[in-house]
């Protein structure tokens, strides 16, 4: 991967994640539009995982840590493997879609591992589901701010690097 297009895309990402330091309404954050941006770009899956996860910790470490990381950072990881899937067809459709894929991931994984770590719900089926029927008012914003930051974050570098050949990927370039 050049030189200029990995800081971009790195650049990118962190300004992402320092959007989550600013007030924002609940689960209005970049967090899984960071991770399928990650995956649908960078060229080495090392540095897809890498420099996703390095943001969100930082950002983590600013806001604070909590029982139920590992949850949030195992949807994260989900979301860059669909980012990986996004590589060869990325456009308005596939990106609205697999923003909406990852925002019900998040919901999923986050909420168990809110149920399975807490105790405000038992361990049953039936506080699994008032966990995540209690968890539902918080989806509309993780489902829209997952389209909002995805677009944000997928158009800036498409028409960047429609304007700037340098970061076009190697195998495209003339």
């Amino acid at each position: 991967m050049r030189k200029s297009r990995f800081i971009f895309l790195s650049g990118l990402i962190l300004i992402a994640a320092l959007i989550r330091l600013l007030p924002h309404p609940p689960n209005f954050t970049p967090i899984a539009s960071i991770a399928l941006f990650g995956g649908a770009y960078f060229a080495g899956k090392k540095w897809a995982y890498v420099v996703p996860m390095l943001a969100m910790l930082a950002s983590d470490l600013l806001l604070g840590l909590h029982d139920t990381m590992i949850f949030v950072y195992g949807a994260f990881a989900l979301t860059i493997l669909i980012g990986f899937m996004l590589r060869e067809r990325i456009n308005f459709a596939s990106v609205a879609g697999a923003s909406v894929g990852s925002s019900v991931i998040f919901f999923l994984v986050t909420n168990f591992g809110v149920w399975m770590s807490g105790t405000m719900y038992p361990h049953t089926l039936s506080g699994l589901a008032a966990c995540y029927t209690a968890a539902i008012p918080f989806f509309r914003n993780t489902l829209m701010s997952g389209l909002l930051f995805s677009g944000v974050l997928f158009g800036i570098y498409e028409y960047a690097k429609r304007k700037l050949p340098s970061l076009q990927p190697a195998e495209t370039r003339p």
